[in-house]
C-alpha cells in the first residue's frame, strides 16, 4: 500500500524533520568518554518538548503484551547493540561507537533518523563501519525516485554493504513514515521476494541501513527490545526521513 502525502503534509513532515535534525545534533556535541546514555536521552527529550514536539519512541508499544513499552526518549545503541537500545546508566567509554535513534512528532506527524558516532578515539575498522553504513543510504538514496521499485533502493544498499566486506541485517528494515511511525512500505536493506512495489512522487520513506561487522545474524536480549550481534561485533546504523518527488528525493532530516 502506498500513502502519498500532499505538499501541506509535506511542509509539517519538514518541521517534524528539523526537529529530529537538530536534536541528532545536540547529541552528537554532548557524546564524549565519561556521560551516560541516560543523560544523552534526557537532552534529547528536553529539546524536543522544547520545539514544541513529542518524542515518538517514548512509550512506544512493543509487538508483544509481555514486553513493557519502550522507556526512552531515543534509542541507545552501543558496540554490539543493533537497534533498539535502552538508555540507562551506561557510560561511554573511549573507542565506543554509539547508534542514536530520534523520532519527533509535531503538528501529528512524525520524523526519524539516526546516526552512529564515534566516542572519543576508535579503530580504523569502526570508522570504516560507520562511514560505509552511511555511504550505503546514499546508495540507497539515489533508487528513491518516482518510477523505480522498493527492490532498487534494497539491492542498491545491500550491494555497496557486500562490496565493502560487511553484512546488512535482514530482521529489521526501514518503512514509510507520516501520520503513523511506522506505515507502509517496508523498506529491507538487501533483496527479497515482495518488495517489487512502485516508488511514486509524494512517498515518505525512512531508509535505514543497519550494519553489522560480521554476520548478519541478531538477537534479541531479554529487555524485549534490545537487538544485538549474534557474534558480538560491532554494528552501526543510519537513516533518514525521505520524500521521492518529480525529480530528485529530498531529506527531511539532514541539516546540510
Amino acid at each position: 500500500m502506498r500513502i502519498i502525502k500532499s505538499k501541506k503534509e509535506i511542509e509539517v513532515m519538514k518541521k517534524a524533520g528539523e526537529v529530529v535534525a537538530l536534536t541528532l545534533k545536540k547529541i552528537e556535541e554532548a557524546v564524549k568518554p565519561g556521560v551516560t546514555t541516560l543523560e544523552l536521552d534526557r537532552i534529547a527529550e528536553e529539546f524536543i518538548r522544547k520545539c514544541g514536539a513529542i518524542p515518538s519512541f517514548k512509550g512506544y508499544k512493543a509487538a508483544f503484551k509481555s514486553v513493557a513499552d519502550f522507556p526512552g526518549s531515543i534509542c541507545a545503541s552501543i558496540n554490539n547493540e543493533v537497534v533498539h537500545g535502552i538508555p540507562g546508566l551506561r557510560v561511554l567509554k573511549d573507542g565506543d561507537i554509539i547508534s542514536i535513534d530520534v523520532g519527533a512528532c509535531l503538528d501529528g506527524f512524525h520524523g526519524d533518523a539516526a546516526r552512529t558516532f564515534a566516542v572519543g578515539k576508535i579503530s580504523e575498522e569502526a570508522q570504516r563501519l560507520i562511514d560505509v553504513t552511511k555511504q550505503s543510504f546514499f546508495e540507497g538514496l539515489k533508487n528513491a525516485v518516482n518510477g523505480k521499485r522498493i527492490i532498487d533502493i534494497s539491492g542498491a544498499i545491500e550491494d555497496y554493504v557486500v562490496m565493502n566486506g560487511f553484512s546488512v541485517v535482514r530482521e529489521f528494515v526501514g518503512h514509510g513514515i507520516g501520520r503513523e511511525m511506522h506505515e507502509e512500505p517496508q523498506i529491507p536493506n538487501y533483496r527479497c521476494r515482495g518488495q517489487r512495489s512502485r516508488i511514486e512522487a509524494g512517498m515518505t520513506l525512512a531508509i535505514e541501513p543497519m550494519v553489522n561487522e560480521g554476520t548478519h545474524m541478531v538477537k534479541i536480549l531479554d529487555n524485549g527490545w534490545t537487538v544485538v550481534t549474534l557474534d558480538g561485533k560491532l554494528s552501526a546504523h543510519y537513516e533518514n526521513t525521505i520524500v521521492v518527488t518529480e525529480d530528485e528525493p529530498l531529506i527531511l532530516t539532514r541539516l546540510d
